[in-house]
């Protein structure tokens, strides 16, 4: 097996392909702005340095090369926060509408990156987005939530299909995904997700979001070589949609296992672990170059085994230090996080004061800058700005030789 530190010093040519599909005109005014360009000039100049490569910042770090600065994005950082996503809630009412028609999809993608300059643009998708591809519909409601028909059968599973052509499945996200990367060129770097098996397998087995996880527990107890089956099968349609993601343009895979914190040790390793190697081997089965991320909510207890996985880089929530993140698991794995978003409705002081704690311990290798959790819906979108602004700022202290 290639260790995580050999894969990162593997060739990187076939993730930077310039895509050559159709790219749709923009309705709304999503196009790079002058503005932008010059934010990221001023960001190089405050810095005074130069690129070491014109592969983009995140895209380097995430392959644990030394780096200018700290690279910064957002989970869920295109949202509902920012008031030109709620704008478009009123053309677009649906979500499924929002991450579906392409050109939509790609204004929203990068509305954090044009307002806030962040160094990661992530698809604006859902985890759900590829099960219609296995046969399954779902629809999302806004206050609601995911709504799914329960499958709870063996006939239920036995239905749902592995997709073999996700181009044809998913066009729209293949067009967002090159759209993107002719956006933002290096200036950016284009990030793909994926949910993992388990973490789907509880919105199929519950028919949407629980809070017990009761009916996928009584299958993991009663049943549980029903809830493998459905586990193989997504794990086995998950892997290659990942790879179609990268495929189209995503540069870097960040992997949700959300809801995998609820389980036991003991269930984590026989129903959620196995599942994310699975899909985190068929990706650097095709793709070893491309640097894979992987979060799970609520994961302090599971961080070990969360780096055995084969990803390159934890994300960590914030009941966990970086300290000590890396005592446990070591200093050759990345380490992303971990701010608590509750702390962007602070003070600016406060959020620039715990912000610039994190990187101080983070360190200048190794490390991407995040929240701990997506940003709530409610946060100010200054402070949002002032937390990226604060790390993009921010200088590392020189290490003597």
């Amino acid at each position: 097996k290639v260790s995580t530190a050999a894969l990162l010093l593997l060739p990187v040519a076939s993730a930077f392909t310039p895509y050559s599909g159709p790219i749709a005109t923009m309705k709304s005014g999503a196009r790079l702005n002058t503005g932008l360009i010059a934010r990221h000039a001023s960001n190089s100049a405050i810095l005074g340095t130069t690129m070491a490569s014109d592969d983009p910042l995140l895209l380097r770090a995430a392959r644990g090369e030394d780096v200018e600065r700290t690279p910064v994005w957002m989970m869920r950082q295109a949202g509902r926060h920012m008031k030109v996503y709620r704008d478009l809630v009123s053309k677009y009412p649906t979500f499924r509408e929002r991450s579906e028609i392409p050109e939509v999809s790609t204004e929203i993608s990068l509305q954090p990156y044009n307002q806030y300059g962040v160094d990661g643009c992530i698809l604006f998708s859902d985890i759900l987005t590829p099960l219609p591809g296995m046969g399954v519909e779902f629809d999302i409601k806004e206050a609601a939530g995911p709504k799914l028909k329960p499958i709870r059968s063996k006939e239920e599973i036995d239905q749902m299909k592995v997709c073999s052509d996700w181009t044809t499945a998913m066009p729209f996200v293949k067009q967002t995904l090159g759209e993107l990367r002719e956006e933002v060129g290096n200036k950016a770097t284009v990030l793909g997700f994926v949910g993992l098996p388990y973490t789907l397998a509880t919105y199929l087995v519950e028919g949407g979001t629980s809070k017990e996880y009761l009916e996928i527990k009584k299958m993991m107890y009663s049943e549980p070589a029903l809830l493998h089956k459905m586990l193989e099968t997504l794990a086995e349609n998950i892997g290659e949609y990942a790879n179609f993601q990268i495929e189209s343009g995503a540069q870097i895979i960040q992997v949700f296992d959300s809801w995998a914190g609820s389980l036991a040790p003991d269930d984590y390793d026989i129903f959620a672990m196995p599942y994310q190697k699975m899909v985190v081997e068929a990706i650097k089965k095709k793709h070893p170059e491309v640097p894979v991320i992987i979060y799970i909510a609520k994961s302090g207890a599971l961080i070990e085994r969360m780096a055995k996985t084969g990803v390159d880089i934890v994300s960590l929530d914030w009941t966990v230090t970086i300290d000590e993140a890396r005592q446990r698991i070591g200093r050759d794995i990345g380490l992303q996080g971990n701010l608590d978003p509750a702390i962007l409705y602070g003070p600016k002081h406060t959020i620039k004061e715990r912000t610039e704690a994190i990187l101080k311990m983070a360190g200048p290798r190794n490390h991407v800058m995040n929240l701990g959790h997506g940003i709530e819906a409610t946060t100010p979108e200054d402070n949002a700005a002032h937390f990226v602004d604060t790390v993009q700022a921010y200088k590392h202290a020189k290490v003597a030789a």
